[in-house]
């Protein structure tokens, strides 16, 4: 099954029960505004960790009842993100949803050696987007976690994006290794890993899956373009993944669709013991539902 919008995906979800979920650094109305809507939706059953006064608060203002135990109090961001990654540990929550902290102190927390929720051997973060110039949602990856990935960290990218859509319902997901051209160039590496990883999905290797490459954006989502091209593959203009050759072009590619393009966003880390939302601290509160929703899917 292929999925068309963030609303098909909320449609598949209305028969299930809520996740439980714990909220980092939940003191700001954004992050509040959207698990709450979560809840109203019957899509989790939230903790919330964090200021607990402004907590409290916020969900007065809001109109929301709390119970005693939903809200965990802490005395900074670093006590709160190891709070919030100890409740993960213990079994208290399903998906992380990142509230009013940096990011690199919530994934700190969460890819301690000791007390961390790793449990892949990389951990991936997927952009998922709905532009309206595209026939269904995008996958992007990696886009904000791995800075320069070589090609064994190509494989567990690819593998965790992958996985991940196959937890949405994807029976076959399409994959493309993204570069500026189509062929193998000795001066452009990226293409050489390209090469390796669709004759590793040739073989098997990703489970049931298309992968493609090298090939460009356009040919990857424009079936014109391939045509005119005489570029012939099951994956040119129907592409599900995008895996970006660096953390800069998956970055510039995400943030170029959803500003520039219109397009709406979700974010998730993959490769921990939970999914992990990972929204900016400026989102908006519908930005923050749908990362809420995809985690809500994977459970």
């Amino acid at each position: 099954m292929v999925i068309s919008s963030f609303p098909q995906l909320k449609t598949r979800l209305q028969s299930l029960p809520p996740k439980a979920a714990v909220v980092a650094a939940a003191h700001d109305e954004h992050t509040l505004q959207a698990v709450f809507a979560a809840r109203r939706d019957g899509l989790i059953r939230p903790i919330l960790v964090g200021h607990k006064e402004k907590i409290i608060s916020l969900a007065q203002n809001l109109g929301e009842d709390l119970e005693p135990d939903q809200v965990v109090d802490t005395v900074d961001d670093a006590d709160c993100a190891a709070q919030s990654v100890g409740l993960i540990r213990s079994g208290a929550g399903a998906m992380l949803i990142k509230g009013m902290l940096q990011t690199g102190t919530l994934l700190k927390a969460a890819v301690h050696k000791e007390t961390g929720i790793r449990s892949g051997e990389v951990m991936s973060h997927v952009a998922i987007l709905d532009v309206p110039g595209y026939h269904k949602l995008l996958y992007i990856t990696d886009g904000g976690m791995v800075v320069a990935p070589s090609l064994e960290q190509k494989r567990h990218i690819l593998r965790n994006a992958v996985e991940f859509c196959r937890f949405l319902g994807y029976d076959c997901p399409k994959a493309v290794a993204l570069c500026a051209v189509e062929t193998v160039t000795p001066a452009m590496p990226e293409t050489a890993d390209s090469a390796a990883l669709k004759e590793e999905a040739e073989r098997g290797d990703f489970g049931p899956c298309l992968v493609e490459g090298p090939i460009s954006l356009d040919l990857a989502t424009d079936a014109e373009a391939a045509r005119v091209k005489g570029y012939q593959s099951p994956v040119a203009g129907d592409a599900d993944i995008l895996l970006a050759p660096s953390i800069a072009a998956g970055n510039l590619l995400g943030k170029s669709l959803y500003g520039l393009a219109g397009g709406e966003m979700a974010g998730v880390v993959l490769g921990a013991r939970v999914p992990i939302t990972v929204n900016s601290r400026g989102a908006t509160a519908e930005e923050k539902y749908w990362s809420i929703l995809i985690c809500a899917a994977m459970n």
